[in-house]
Parts: structure tokens; C-alpha cells; sequence
């Protein structure tokens, strides 16, 4: 099958579980994880509709996608990995979304960097909403600190919360947190859902699904 009819059929799905979920979200972002993929089968993507990606890597997204963003100028590359301060540079520069904030020390660094390049990028803060001491994101107790930080003190243009839940453990309770966290904070966008378990993110009212797997197949 190839990645145009899977994104007919992805979006069909999408359609069909918004009818049927009070909570789903009025639209969802289908947001292609291209971490590990070749141009070829971004471009593949691009020609089949697809206007926003994430990578997990500056460096990786440095040397790809630098030449794609010049050829198609309004797609929406989204960070989707862990940022380091020695890379908020190059990050503000080259991606439309940051989203993966999770510390203090990080949000000062991007908040100056994008004063410094006249750009105000629309940021999600990353929750580690299972608590898991290998996983990058504010921890839960300590979200409603970092977003009030970004949003009065810096003045960043925080537009919601993203998180990647435990692996071994139903999603749905974790999501239903987030969504009652960015109520709470009167955030709008929910960055939750990947191959494994997006139905069950629409479901509870994510507004962007991060797919790698289920479009591109497995990385080489």
C-alpha cells in the first residue's frame, strides 16, 4: 500500500472516530515522525498531501531538511525529541514548533533566542505524565510552575501540552490527564498519540498525532 492510500485511509479513520467520540478534538493534525526516513519518502508524503513533520534530532533535521523547507516553504517542521541549550540556535532557526519544552533553564534559552531572531515560535511544554525516570518532560506536579514561567514571565507562545505515554500501561488514563492539565491552563493543542495507540489519543482529545511507523514503515 502505498504512503497516499494510507493517508486516505489514516484520514477516513480519523473521521470516522471524531463522529463517534464526544471528547475528539474538531481537527486533528496528522504530523509524519520522520526521524531515520530518507528525502525520497518525505517527499513522497509531501506529494501526498502531508504539511507537518517532526524530527527528534537537530543535528539529523539540520542535513535534511534545510534543502525540503526551501522547495516547499510552508510546511511545519516540529521538533519532537529533546532539546539541549547548545542546540536552541540552530532549533529556532530551523524548526516552525518547538515541541518539547521541559525545563526552565530550556524555556529561557529558547525565549532569548527568538527574541534575538525576531521569531515566535508556537511551543508545546512536554509532560512526563507517567512519571518515568528515563523519559525527558516536566514532571506533572511540577507542569503548572513551568507553564506559568513561559507563558507570564517569557511571554512564549505556549499553544499546549505533549506527551509520550508508559508503553505497558492503557493510554487512556495518561491522556485524559493531559487534557485535563491543558483545560486547567486553557491551553488548546494536545500533542498526544503515535502509531501504537493514536485512536485511543483522538479518542480523548489530541489535536496532533505523531505517526512514524503506520506511514513510513519500519526505519532501516
Amino acid at each position: 500500500m502505498g504512503l497516499a492510500t494510507t493517508l486516505e485511509t489514516l484520514r477516513e479513520n480519523i473521521e470516522k472516530i471524531q463522529k463517534n467520540s464526544p471528547l475528539a478534538a474538531d481537527q486533528v493534525r496528522i504530523l509524519g515522525a520522520s526521524k531515520g526516513q530518507p528525502p525520497s519518502l518525505i517527499l513522497e508524503a509531501i506529494e501526498s498531501g502531508m504539511t507537518d513533520f517532526g524530527e527528534n534530532r537537530v543535528q539529523e533535521a539540520e542535513g535534511k531538511w534545510e534543502d525540503i523547507k526551501n522547495r516547499f516553504p510552508n510546511l511545519w517542521l516540529h521538533l519532537i525529541g529533546p532539546l539541549q541549550t547548545n542546540k536552541v540556535k540552530q532549533a529556532v532557526a530551523l524548526f516552525d514548533v518547538i515541541q518539547t519544552i521541559d525545563r526552565i533553564k530550556l524555556a529561557d534559552a529558547l525565549a532569548d533566542e527568538m527574541q534575538k531572531a525576531g521569531r515566535q515560535l508556537p511551543c508545546f511544554i512536554q509532560v512526563n505524565i507517567g512519571k518515568e525516570p528515563q523519559k525527558a518532560g516536566v514532571m506533572p506536579e511540577d507542569a503548572a510552575t513551568l507553564i506559568e514561567h513561559c507563558t507570564t514571565q517569557l511571554r512564549l507562545n505556549v499553544v499546549g501540552l505533549m506527551c509520550v505515554p508508559q508503553h505497558d500501561q492503557p493510554p487512556a488514563p495518561h491522556f485524559a490527564s493531559l487534557r485535563d492539565m491543558a483545560q486547567r491552563h486553557a491551553l488548546p493543542e494536545l500533542s498526544m498519540g503515535m502509531s501504537d495507540d493514536f485512536e485511543t489519543a483522538i479518542r480523548m482529545g489530541s489535536t496532533c498525532i505523531r505517526l512514524g511507523r503506520i506511514l513510513f514503515g519500519e526505519r532501516s
